[in-house]
């Protein structure tokens, strides 16, 4: 490939929504720059910065990061520094007084001025291709909708990301297609809010028909939804979920609380009695399926019996996966508007501490539960020896895995890395909280 005149590197923050914007970006100014690994540490054109603006511990990170881009650009180590993304769309007036040194802030909703920065006209015939950014991997993520109609009440991305927008099918089909060329076999769908996919565009919930369509994609085997909201949820995406063969079953589905005074404060628009009747009803409807979710303790209004009927419902729902996280108050938000951040952090964090050890517990049962089942696992990475797999129980970047050391006699005159990205059957032998140890059938 002949070497372009100039070169670029992103540095990508926050979550994999930002990852697909970056892989975006990278195609559209491909034919211009040689795209330098994210962590290089050489010379580059063009430093471009992709922040997360979500809660504190996120913003400080971006922060952090813009500046020591700064310094390689003082150091001669970048040409010019670009900074897009939500803490730049959040902050837009204030960040560019604040880091003069930077060369141009730009949002997180239209990517096309950042393009015409870096002097590339964007190519709108082809929005939906990616440079993928860790294209070792047999996965990507699918991102089907961008921003959120949702209000809750601890949330910045509204404001950030604005107004729910899907994405037409026959484009995310176009963009799988271009995916599975390139050696993807699993996609993971994610948005702000999975199941409010459709409603703008379709004038109805159309998450199902997505998932037929994108199973006529030649090359995906497996698919997976993240970031669903529990209320209105589609049960036709249950019915797809159990009969249809590429369509994992998975779900994660982030509950947040189940305290019917915290659920309300948090702007949920579910109640306990919901929450619960919806676990049961995925439960049912399609057997065997693995849940995931996420918790926020701390929030206004969790006193010791909201935190204590929290705890209770971990044990009974038995989430196979769950992560939590302490409530942070987000300015412009409504609950740093109405409610005070009446919980000491020290009770945040010892809340979350007892929650995480309640989880670890499901989590391990969970896992031992396994040893001795056999599994259909994709083989993600080899490293030292050892395949790293998941099967349909494990999303990559969040799970645990399923680790699987080579065999050579079993597997006389593979070559090993050539079996990433390729699905083989596995019989579990051991586990802990979150990894398993398998080996080849």
């Amino acid at each position: 490939m002949q070497k372009k005149n100039k070169s670029i590197q992103v540095i990508t923050l926050g979550c994999s929504k930002n990852t697909v914007d970056t892989e975006h970006l990278l195609y559209q100014v491909k034919d211009e720059y040689d795209i330098v690994p994210e962590g290089e540490d050489r010379y580059v054109d063009c430093l471009l910065v992709n922040t997360c603006g979500f809660i504190g511990d996120a913003k400080e990170q971006s922060i952090e990061t813009v500046l020591e881009a700064v310094q390689r650009k003082k150091a001669g180590k970048a040409g010019k520094v670009l900074v897009f993304g939500c803490l730049s769309q959040r902050y837009m007036s204030e960040m560019p007084g604040l880091i003069p040194e930077v060369d141009g802030w730009y949002g997180a909703r239209d990517l096309d001025p950042v393009v015409r920065a870096l002097g590339c006209e964007p190519m709108t015939d082809k929005y939906h291709k990616r440079v993928l950014t860790d294209g070792h991997h047999p996965y990507a993520y699918l991102k089907i909708s961008e921003g959120c109609d949702r209000r809750c009440s601890y949330c910045a991305i509204p404001f950030i990301r604005g107004a729910h927008r899907s994405v037409p099918i026959e484009v995310l089909v176009r963009e799988a297609e271009d995916l599975a060329a390139q050696g993807v076999r699993e996609l993971v769908i994610i948005a702000q809010d999975t199941t409010y996919y459709g409603l703008d565009i379709y004038k109805k919930r159309a998450l199902a028909e997505l998932l037929r369509e994108l199973s006529k994609v030649e090359g995906i085997e497996w698919m997976r939804i993240h970031y669903s909201y529990p209320a209105d949820f589609p049960e036709d995406v249950l019915e797809e979920m159990a009969h249809n063969p590429k369509v994992c079953r998975y779900m994660d589905i982030p509950l947040q609380h189940i305290s019917d005074k915290v659920l309300d404060n948090m702007h949920r628009h579910v109640d306990g009695a919901w929450t619960r009747a919806l676990i049961r009803k995925m439960r049912e409807k399609v057997p065997g399926v693995v849940l995931r979710t996420t918790m926020i303790v701390g929030h206004p209004g969790e006193g010791e019996k909201e935190f204590a009927e929290l705890e209770d419902f971990i044990r009974e729902a038995k989430f196979e996966r769950m992560g939590a996280f302490t409530y942070s108050e987000e300015e412009g938000t409504y609950g740093a508007d109405h409610f005070e951040d009446d919980v000491p952090e020290d009770v945040k964090k010892s809340r979350l501490d007892a929650l995480m050890a309640i989880q670890q517990e499901i989590s391990l049962s969970f896992n031992k539960s396994r040893i001795g089942t056999e599994v259909k696992v994709l083989i993600d990475d080899f490293v030292d020896g050892v395949f790293v797999c998941r099967s349909e129980f494990e999303s990559p970047d969040v799970d645990g895995e399923i680790l699987v050391k080579y065999d050579s006699a079993a597997l006389s005159g593979v070559e090993p890395y050539s079996m990433v990205g390729e699905f083989v059957d596995v019989r579990i032998t051991a586990a802990d909280e979150y990894d398993l140890i398998g080996e080849l059938v």
